[in-house]
């Protein structure tokens, strides 16, 4: 059973009551001891909180229920996470300490962030064992947009806002709070923002608390040579296409200084290049294989300043150039790369 701390309903009381629910008994159908729920550093079951949001929405007819409940969010809402991510110097990092570390918080979902000429979007989904409704998805939206809006300068907007679902009769407060630009009936539930904010320095960082912080999360959930290769994995896929993509920005974003990100790569018998070249060789060929992209393009996307720097490498890793693997692979999907 997947879980959450029971701080994931900070507000809810209110929201019902002032669309003329009774939340107590709403509650308990539900299968949430209103008592429990009271102790915000409990964990009460995700299952149960999402069916408690979609009764609430039916029965309010306030099918912007979730949105409502964002009204109070922000990074100390998400509790040991939060009050490590604060601390982080720019948006871009605390960012990343609430994507790694958001099971810490929230089982339920899984949160990403891409990047791509000069766009990054945040996006949400249901974590694998669960399928979340409307009301849980667009109050997870809604919450990093909280959060962005603490981090960035006052009146900021994202780009765009998607939702997967179609669109409810009224948005108005999905407006209100969002902005203008409200996409519905998309293939992400997220947030669309440009690159460039993601390196604006966090207002609510404090240097001198930072180590303490990063202890307190090595306490919470402490580093294993394996977490770390993931860890970076996730990274170096985010900040390839930027051109600022390195294993000094990479370590710095993880908390620690070169030497010991090496250390614990090494622990778990992998490398920064290893990785690297794991993560390239992997978006390489589903990109060539997609056909949406130049070979330029994805040369580009995947940090090599020449076609030709490219065509070399994929040569050396797939024994074929990158044009007769797309000329075959169009042919035949089922193409391989040869042995060894």
């Amino acid at each position: 059973m997947l879980m959450l701390r029971s701080a994931v309903l900070n507000g809810y009381v209110e929201v019902a009551e002032s669309v003329g629910l009774n939340p107590h008994p709403l509650m308990r159908v539900a299968g949430i001891d209103p008592g429990a729920f009271a102790a915000t550093t409990g964990w009460i079951s995700a299952q149960s909180v999402d069916h408690l949001l979609e009764i609430s929405a039916a029965q309010s007819g306030c099918a912007d229920f979730g949105i409502r409940m964002s009204g109070n969010r922000g990074m100390s809402n998400l509790g040991p996470v939060g009050l490590v991510a604060r601390e982080e110097p720019d948006v871009r990092s605390a960012l990343g300490i609430v994507l790694r570390h958001m099971n810490l918080h929230n089982e339920a979902i899984s949160l990403g962030l891409t990047e791509s000429r000069g766009l990054a979007t945040f996006h949400a989904q249901s974590a694998p064992g669960i399928t979340l409704g409307h009301q849980s998805l667009e109050l997870v939206v809604a919450s990093v947009f909280r959060i962005l809006a603490d981090l960035l300068p006052e009146g900021w907007r994202p780009v765009a806002t998607y939702f997967a679902h179609e669109a409810p009769p009224d948005i108005a407060m999905h407006h209100q709070v969002f902005g203008p630009t409200v996409v519905f009936g998309h293939e992400i539930d997220g947030i669309i923002i440009p690159a460039s904010d993601l390196d604006t320095p966090n207002p609510l960082s404090n240097p001198m608390l930072r180590p303490f912080a990063q202890e307190y999360l090595g306490l919470l959930a402490p580093a294993t040579g394996a977490s770390v290769s993931l860890q970076v994995r996730d990274l170096i896929a985010t900040l390839l296409p930027t051109e600022s993509c390195s294993v000094s920005r990479i370590a710095h974003s993880l908390g620690m200084d070169r030497r010991t990100l090496h250390r614990h790569l090494a622990h778990s018998g992998d490398s920064y290049s290893s990785i690297l070249d794991s993560v390239r060789k992997e978006y390489a060929r589903l990109a060539i294989e997609r056909g949406d992209c130049s070979l330029t393009e994805i040369a580009a996307e995947l940090g090599f300043s020449e076609l030709s720097a490219f065509s070399r490498w994929f040569r050396q890793r797939f024994g074929v150039s990158p044009r007769a693997w797309a000329k075959t692979s169009a042919a035949d999907t089922s193409f391989s790369p040869p042995a060894g």
